[in-house]
């Protein structure tokens, strides 16, 4: 699996996952110094908006053009943007109109670079479930030290150098990426409004595709949305703050351990077997509704952390072996509007929802949502009856 190409794609997604990392929290220190709560609110909105608005044009223009191409692109614009800003911190104290220009730029960005981090795996391995298991394990390091990485150096330095260390990330993913020796995708005739119809068709045409993605849907509304902001305000409130930052290391434990499972493990149905392993997830909200105490909370977010690392790398091996190349970054661009597109939702309504009937009551739904998601997924013939797929050259 480790030739050149794999190798390079490798950091590539390692160093830019990092520096994401260290961007989310650059943004709350640094922002959050300057401008309070909501100029961090306002400049993750910028960032989210045009990334949702533009993710389905991302997966067209990488059918399109290739995805490498446009993965480098973003990552070189990214690159520019994150600079300025690290300028700007460092000669003075940037307006809120650069900062909310800067990250929507970023995010438009990001939305051409998404669709072909599915449609290059398979252009650069031959096992996709073992790329997509060493990939994932690297991710989960690159989400625990990347956090800290911004938190030592925003204390040590200031916010100038952590945003130079983020852009400089994305110069040595550009690197990597404009290092690959991937084949090219011709450009195709028709117009953009035909190619995402086509796109649609795909995407509609596969039950076991959005039947996950509905299941999704509500998941970031009453799962995914609910837990981050009422998990830190209870877990912080009972166990005290270093309580949250140690369930946060116990969840990235959780989804190192998850992919070197998915290294091992091939299920002759693996989204089958995914969706029997996120069972599990609910345990995280459960123990933090409940009150529990640190160790069942540290265990709750490991076991969280582990399942969702084996659905993640089942459902992208699934998706990669079983989509045509030429569809499948417009099948991925519907696939993360569908899966994150209502999370923002999800999120802004936890705090109001839960000042009425109470964090706990809240989080003790999310719980059923999850079991029940899961039930659903298995009830699926399509979703529980699909295999794996050994042999590339049948893809459908």
């Amino acid at each position: 699996m480790w030739t050149a190409d794999f190798a390079r794609y490798f950091t590539a997604r390692a160093v830019s996952v990092f520096g994401d990392a260290m961007l989310t929290v650059a943004a709350a220190l640094a922002i959050g110094q300057v401008h309070g709560a909501t100029g961090v609110g306002l400049v993750l909105a910028a960032w989210m908006v045009p990334f949702l608005g533009f993710i389905l044009f991302g997966g067209v223009f990488s059918d399109r053009f290739g995805a490498r191409p446009l993965m480098l692109g973003a990552d070189l614009v990214r690159l520019a943007a994150q600079a300025v800003v690290a300028v700007a911190f460092f000669t003075g104290t940037p307006s809120m109109a650069l900062l909310i220009g800067c990250s929507a730029v970023s995010g438009a960005a990001a939305a051409m670079f998404q669709p072909g981090v599915n449609g290059l795996v398979p252009l650069v391995a031959r096992d996709p479930q073992r790329a997509n298991a060493t990939i994932r394990t690297a991710v989960a390091m690159a989400e625990l030290l990347g956090p800290a990485a911004a938190g030592v150096l925003f204390a040590l330095f200031g916010a100038g150098p952590v945003y130079a260390v983020d852009a400089a990330t994305f110069a040595i993913s550009a690197a990597c990426l404009a290092g690959l020796r991937v084949g090219g995708v011709p450009a195709k005739a028709g117009s953009t409004v035909r190619e995402l119809a086509a796109g649609w068709y795909e995407f509609r045409s596969r039950p076991w595709i959005w039947n996950v993605i509905l299941v999704w849907v509500f998941y970031g509304i009453f799962l995914f949305g609910p837990l981050v902001p009422l998990g830190a305000v209870l877990v912080s409130g009972d166990l005290g703050a270093s309580a949250y930052g140690w369930m946060q290391t116990a969840l990235g434990a959780g989804t190192l351990c998850g992919g070197m499972a998915a290294l091992r493990l091939r299920p002759r149905r693996p989204l089958a077997a995914g969706a029997v392993a996120m069972f599990g997830f609910g345990l995280l909200p459960l123990a933090i509704a409940v009150h529990a105490g640190l160790p069942s909370l540290l265990a709750a977010a490991w076991v969280n952390g582990l399942v969702w690392a084996f659905w993640s790398i089942m459902w992208q091996t699934s998706v990669q072996t079983r989509v045509p190349p030429e569809m499948l970054n417009r099948m991925t661009s519907y696939e993360v509007l569908g899966s994150t597109g209502s999370l923002p939702i999800g999120q802004a309504l936890a705090g109001p929802v839960a000042g009425v009937v109470g964090a706990e009551r809240v989080l003790g739904f999310s719980v059923a949502v999850g079991v029940l998601g899961c039930v659903a997924l298995l009830l699926s013939p399509a979703v529980r009856r699909l295999t794996r797929v050994e042999d590339l050259s049948t893809i459908d």
